[in-house]
């Protein structure tokens, strides 16, 4: 079966994050297929490169970077949510005059399209939100 995870739920202050987190990785340890994940709402956080949790923590961002980097799984956040959240990639904080950035690769800037080409894409779309 191929599936696809929409994160709408931020880092640290709810469970959904890590509990898609968790799903992913038991969909790939069952054979399954993970076609990608789209974060959306304040599920935008979770691409954050200033993220920075204690060291005895589990940092959500960097185990959304090894799974895209093991799994090769797509990592795109909705970029209307994240521009009204302060979450933005070099080249939006290029287009925008700001001098800084928080989002780099492989967390991509997409639309809503690619949340509907996820789910055509795939067998079940699974939401984590709180």
């Amino acid at each position: 079966m191929n599936y696809g995870l929409l994160v709408m739920g931020a880092p640290y202050s709810q469970p959904a994050p890590h509990s898609a987190l968790r799903f992913a990785h038991a969909v790939l340890a069952r054979g399954h297929q993970l076609a990608g994940v789209f974060f959306y709402h304040d599920g935008v956080h979770n691409a954050s490169m200033l993220m920075t949790p204690p060291q005895d923590e589990l940092n959500l961002r960097e185990a959304w970077k090894a799974l895209h980097k093991d799994h090769n799984v797509a990592l795109d956040v909705c970029i209307a949510a994240a521009l009204r959240r302060g979450v933005i990639s070099q080249s939006e904080a290029s287009r925008h005059g700001h001098d800084a950035f928080n989002l780099e690769a492989p967390f991509e800037l997409t639309g809503l399209g690619q949340l509907l080409t996820l789910q055509q894409r795939c067998d079940r779309l699974i939401t984590f939100a709180s």
